[in-house]
């Protein structure tokens, strides 16, 4: 035995217990979580099918598309010759789905099916991460005939904040979340969830997933300043903003506060109040100079509306006005004052869970370094290229304004962690063209991957939409660990590989002949 799985006073060291997986399973802390895991998937499964949902499996083999991750691609033996009329020998990959985006709306669109559901595998080829699987299952739902949003079609949760369309989508999520908590963790969870846009939530929390358990927001100072000054940043289309840790209500982050130094972000810089530069903590910074400095009378109306005091610590940066990707210098700040909190153990969140619905995500980015293998600056779909604007933008995407349109996106948060995201689908042939070729700029090749989306379209498609839970990310919480890698039977490791079963593995030159393919060393 290399190790004993029933010693819980010496675990030892985790690649050593993943080589023997098949040993480490034993631990009481793992088999109760693979029995948990059971449970909630038929737990979903009852509530799905209860409202409607038909369980339809899609193909793991398929074609390589520009959706946005890079794939995992499978050689075929199968030459080219015998798929199309040709006499070439290249050699033909087929593609393992990010997502079953694409199948489920072809579901949709056939008019066969309404209500679809699956436990889908889906595969990314990322660079290593902490907390993120080569392989691993969603539950993967799509819906026709949804509300798209515009004037008439349903507001009825747009007193909440919820300004899109796919209101049916989230009262099933909603139910479906609400049913799992009822009868995994005897909690009962309010009827609806919190709903924030991502403006909203980048200019409070400077995040696009915040964690809420905690109340430290960033206050954008910029209309507190004179004319002179607001004007100044808006000529550079930059905004100032101030996370205030202060000593008579944050205890919880105050050593945190005291021992963290963000020496990875440049724009951000921390100011100690003391009673000598009360009245001039804004002046001779780097990040707030103005060409006219503040007065003291300047920094009377800043500290009243901030409630600044001796003994207080602000956090100051300076960024671009209109928030972009997924966090912002001083969201980063934030959430490592709360991380080291914890770790230091000063601060224990509350045990009840944050739920929180984002909405409205800008449609298209040039902010995402994981797409820009395929962009290549060009926009790229923030979410994936099927989703549909927000009606009220539609007018602004014809026009160009690219940057200034919003999606029918919504991401589901949970204690600051997306455990979910889905959207209302374009279902429009002319519209999903148009941003193929006129927003995306794809080549003709690359459009030709979507020939016969745009066809089922084109026969006539309900307004659909979905969404998809990481079902491993869900099962790590609700077992109350830090790793995904807990609650799945046999994973990765966090850079992709199996130390159990070894791989990925090299072939031998015969095998790779076999498909078409030659090593380029060796």
């Amino acid at each position: 035995m290399p190790f004993y799985p029933s010693d819980n006073q010496t675990l030892v060291n985790e690649e050593l217990r993943a080589r023997f997986r098949y040993l480490d399973l034993r631990r009481t802390a793992l088999s109760n979580n693979l029995k948990k895991r059971s449970q909630v998937s038929r737990i979903i499964r009852e509530t799905l099918h209860g409202e409607g949902f038909l369980e339809v499996e899609t193909p793991l083999l398929i074609k390589s598309t520009p959706e946005g991750a890079r794939e995992f691609l499978v050689p075929s033996r199968i030459s080219r010759s015998a798929t199309e009329s040709s006499t070439s020998k290249e050699p033909l990959f087929y593609s393992l789905p990010q997502s079953p985006q694409q199948p489920k709306q072809l579901l949709v669109c056939s008019g066969v099916i309404d209500k679809y559901f699956q436990f889908a595998k889906c595969f990314r080829d990322e660079d290593g991460r902490k907390d993120r699987q080569p392989e691993f299952t969603q539950i993967d739902l799509e819906m026709a005939y949804v509300s798209w949003g515009s004037p008439g079609f349903g507001h009825n949760s747009e007193n909440d904040g919820w300004r899109i369309g796919g209101h049916e989508v989230r009262a099933v999520i909603e139910s479906l979340i609400g049913n799992i908590w009822q009868q995994v963790e005897g909690t009962c969870l309010p009827s609806s969830f919190r709903v924030m846009t991502y403006n909203e939530a980048m200019t409070r929390y400077g995040s696009d997933k915040p964690d809420t358990r905690f109340t430290m927001e960033i206050v954008d100072v910029s209309p507190l300043l004179p004319d002179h000054h607001q004007t100044s940043l808006a000529n550079h289309g930059e905004t100032l903003e101030t996370l205030l840790v202060r000593r008579s209500e944050s205890q919880p982050f105050f050593r945190a506060n005291e021992v963290y130094k963000p020496d990875n972000e440049p724009t951000v810089e921390r100011i100690v109040i003391t009673s000598d530069n009360l009245l001039t903590w804004l002046c001779g910074r780097e990040l707030a100079s103005f060409r006219v400095p503040l007065s003291p009378e300047d920094h009377v109306v800043l500290n009243k509306a901030l409630r600044v005091s001796a003994g207080d610590t602000i956090w100051l940066s300076r960024r671009r006005a209109v928030p972009e990707g997924g966090s912002t210098a001083l969201g980063r700040v934030r959430t490592q004052l709360f991380e080291s909190a914890q770790s230091l153990g000063d601060y224990i969140p509350p045990a009840s869970p944050h739920f929180l619905w984002v909405t409205e995500f800008p449609l298209f980015t040039r902010s995402d370094p994981d797409k820009d293998f395929l962009a290549r600056g060009r926009w790229s779909s923030t979410h994936h290229p099927f989703t549909a604007p927000m009606w009220q933008d539609i007018e602004a995407m014809y026009a160009g304004r690219i940057d200034q349109i919003r999606g029918q996106h919504y991401d589901l948060v949970l204690n600051g962690v997306e455990i979910g995201g889905g959207s209302v689908r374009v279902h429009d042939a002319t519209m999903q063209e148009y941003i193929f070729s006129q927003v995306l700029q794809l080549r003709e090749s690359e459009k030709a991957t979507f020939d016969h989306l745009l066809h089922a379209l084109r026969c006539g498609a309900a307004p659909h939409g979905g969404i998809a839970l990481g079902f491993d990310r869900l099962m790590s919480i609700l077992c109350k660990t830090q790793s995904i890698r807990d609650v799945i039977a046999f994973p990765k490791t966090s850079s992709g590989t199996d130390p159990l079963f070894k791989s990925p593995a090299t072939i031998t030159k015969d095998v790779l002949y076999q498909y078409g393919i030659q090593p380029m060393h060796g």
